[in-house]
């Protein structure tokens, strides 16, 4: 088995900075198991695997894939930084000519266009509500010990926690803003940057750039 592999840095214009994800391209089916095998073996926070939707699909032609995310222990439903790399991949490096893609996910139908400073998403809103501390007390405290919590919400879309500390939340900072274009820096070692807006119709796109880093092929 070959497959062609990439990782790239998601939400930053450099290379080593930003978030890092692996993206697979499947020719074929591949394996159930063997998706969980791969993110495991690439050890990044998310390793996504693009998929063609009919045999006559072509990733540099077509504009419509399936798309999975795995991390080193389980798929998980949806994530942004991956689907952004994966865009840059078919965008940069595959040559994709079309000027926007979608992605048929466990999270419905998610599209990515180019745009002159990056590419943009187009993805869920996911709004959170408050909780009240005492009932997730314990889970807090395990997760976090000691540490000042300002508040927290709860989002039963995605059914996680927000616990806020200094993470930025699109759907809580716009409401406690009162913006619906926000500029947000991912303040880290490797720092990121995105621009978000939120939509009418429930939605929110978040542009950012993407660097891709490393291109190989994969063999088991």
């Amino acid at each position: 088995m070959k497959l062609p592999i990439f990782i790239a840095d998601a939400f930053t214009a450099r290379a080593f900075r930003g978030n890092p994800a692996a993206v697979c391209l499947l020719e074929n089916e591949l394996d159930e198991d063997m998706h969980q095998k791969i993110a495991r073996e690439m050890n990044l926070s998310e390793t996504a695997f693009i998929r063609k939707l009919h045999p006559t699909d072509n990733f540099a032609q077509s504009s419509c894939f399936g798309l999975r995310w795995f991390t080193p222990a389980s798929e998980v439903p949806l994530c942004g930084h991956a689907t952004l790399a994966s865009a840059a991949v078919l965008f940069h490096k595959i040559k994709n000519m079309n000027s926007t893609l979608t992605f048929v996910t466990l999270s419905g139908e998610l599209r990515a266009r180019r745009a002159e400073d990056g590419i943009v998403l187009d993805l869920p809103l996911y709004p959170a509500h408050p909780q009240d501390f005492h009932e997730v007390e314990d889970l807090i405290k395990t997760a976090i010990g000691n540490t000042l919590v300002q508040d927290i919400c709860y989002s039963p879309d995605t059914q996680k926690l927000l616990v806020r500390l200094s993470d930025v939340y699109n759907s809580y900072w716009s409401q406690h803003l009162g913006k619906k274009e926000m500029h947000a820096f991912q303040c880290s070692h490797r720092g990121g940057e995105l621009g978000i807006s939120l939509r009418p119709d429930g939605r929110v796109d978040i542009r950012g750039g993407a660097a891709v880093v490393l291109e190989g092929t994969l063999t088991a």
